[in-house]
């Protein structure tokens, strides 16, 4: 899985992509103005429970995971599907 083939948003300070699966959980990766790895050109993610809210309920984090790579980012995406 490529995040870039994401549903993508400009915001005013950056970039944010959607991943919603099939399973109901999701992500919000963002690349943003005071994120974790932005200057470094890395990436932020969050995983959405079904309600489209951030969870730290998952055995793949605790907290938001940050200064992730784009492999990094698509790793995590399969794992989120795979929930």
């Amino acid at each position: 899985m490529d995040f870039k083939t994401l549903k993508k948003t400009d915001t005013e300070d950056g970039i944010q992509y959607y991943y919603q699966a099939e399973n109901g959980y999701g992500a919000s990766i963002i690349q943003t103005t005071g994120s974790y790895g932005e200057k470094q050109g890395l990436w932020e993610l969050a995983i959405l429970d079904s309600n489209g809210q951030i969870t730290y309920d998952t055995f793949i984090t605790g907290d938001v995971m940050d200064y992730l790579s784009e492999e990094e980012v698509n790793q995590t995406l399969e794992k989120i599907k795979n929930l």
